[in-house]
């Protein structure tokens, strides 16, 4: 057991002591759930009020979704204080759908691609020796290095600056780098409250030197309803389907599983629980297939896939407090968050360069996550040669993207994505190596 909890699994604190643990979670998480919508719309030029509609939805379906992982519903949910939220290893794939076919075709193939998540939450041990840590951690890699464009593009001022011709100006770049020490400063702090709220009290600084600089389009706001609330609305947009973008977001899917299983054992271990025997299993299957049904739900609610957060078990540890009665304050938060039109609106307002400057720091710690993953592996002959062929042809593509010029569209489709190309490539390279090496033993 862990001694340093001060409350466990299935303790109620008092209201304000579960206030405060939920505040502090909320601010741990609130940017990383609004920052895949407003990356998305951003790379989709999609206009104001759609925007604000989709990072309401994202808190909307984060709050959902962290409810069923804490109380957990039969069989789904860990039963932990699991907060989920919009996931980051998502974009890029979602980026390329919505280029190709918009709204309808990125929830159509979330949709349809979750239940990949609820299957391997019940095969999990017969999936180990395919999606190995270091296929893991190749991906994760991946998934960081193609995201950092994303950052920077953002920092520059975006897709519309590059229309503009404003792309790279002294202002933009200015901006971004304000963030950027803001919360490399905040994140140095000895204060942990402060270092907790880094990314936020960047974002406040940023936004607040952006509209002295007359950055800000407050006249859009004019032309916004903000009265009443948000009304989740199922399907709003429609939906469609293509064979290319579904197995590109399958195979994240598959990823984020994996990702999933260590964020509830790293928890299960903070939250004083044993990480073996039937009981683990249970939660870890429950965690995983939540997070498959969680995604479906937030598709259906014109969301982005969710995912467990990891910077959440740092709140635990800080806190000690693990009681899953928190979560449900979190959830309610992240729900009434969602139904108020004027946060979203708020926060699709922020300019490019705002959201660049913390972004590209977030984006360098998914990759840095990936480095960290493979480096605890053994990289002896035949993990070298998976890592050198995955990362060749991964980069490369997301380098030259033209060298697909000539090929079909589906295959086109498929592997345009470096994520996807890494991703396959690691898992196929994984097996056939090991299955040679073992032949010739």
């Amino acid at each position: 057991m862990n001694t340093d909890l001060i409350y466990g699994i299935d303790d109620r604190p008092p209201l304000k002591e579960t206030l405060f643990a939920a505040i502090q979670h909320l601010l741990a998480i609130f940017v990383a759930i609004i920052t895949p919508p407003l990356i998305i719309a951003g790379a989709l030029k999609l206009d104001l009020e759609t925007t604000g509609f989709l990072v309401s939805m994202a808190l909307f379906a984060s709050g959902v979704s962290t409810f069923v992982q804490c109380r957990k519903l039969g069989p789904v949910g860990a039963g932990l204080l699991c907060i989920q939220g919009t996931s980051f290893s998502f974009i890029g794939p979602i980026i390329t759908a919505g280029l190709a076919g918009g709204l309808p075709l990125i929830f159509g193939v979330c949709i349809a691609a979750s239940p990949v998540e609820m299957i391997v939450s019940r095969t999990f041990k017969y999936l180990r020796s395919v999606i190995t840590p270091l296929v893991s951690g190749i991906v994760v890699l991946l998934i960081g290095l193609s995201l950092i464009k994303v950052g920077v593009v953002a920092c520059g001022g975006g897709y519309t600056a590059m229309d503009n011709g404003t792309f790279g100006s002294l202002r933009n770049i200015g901006v971004a780098v304000c963030v950027l020490l803001s919360v490399l400063f905040f994140n140095r702090c000895k204060n942990k409250y402060l270092r907790m709220s880094s990314i936020v009290l960047g974002l406040c600084i940023g936004y607040a030197i952006a509209f002295a600089m007359g950055m800000v389009d407050m006249e859009a706001v004019s032309s916004q309803n903000l009265r009443g609330f948000n009304i989740p609305v199922p399907f709003k947009y429609g939906l469609d389907f293509n064979i290319s973008s579904f197995v590109a977001i399958a195979l994240i899917y598959l990823i984020t599983a994996i990702e999933a299983t260590g964020d509830i054992t790293a928890n299960s271990m903070i939250s004083g629980k044993s990480i073996e025997g039937e009981g683990y299993l249970r939660r870890v299957s429950g965690g995983v297939l939540a997070d498959g049904v969680n995604s479906f739900i937030s598709g259906v609610f014109n969301s982005f896939p969710n995912s467990i957060f990891a910077q959440n078990n740092g709140i635990i540890q800080l806190t000690g407090v693990a009681s899953r009665y928190v979560g449900y304050y979190i959830a309610g938060m992240l729900i009434l968050l969602g139904l108020f039109p004027v946060v979203g609106v708020i926060f699709s307002l922020m300019p490019d360069p705002v959201l660049g400057g913390a972004t590209l720091l977030m984006f360098g710690t998914v990759a840095a996550a990936g480095i960290r993953i493979i480096a605890a592996q053994d990289i002896n002959r035949k993990a070298t040669l998976v890592l050198a062929v995955s990362l060749s042809l991964g980069l490369g593509v997301e380098l030259m993207p033209d060298i697909l010029g000539a090929a079909p569209q589906v295959i086109r489709g498929i592997f345009s994505s470096g994520i996807t190309t890494g991703g396959l490539t690691a898992i196929l390279a994984n097996l056939f190596i090991r299955v040679k090496e073992d032949q010739t033993e």
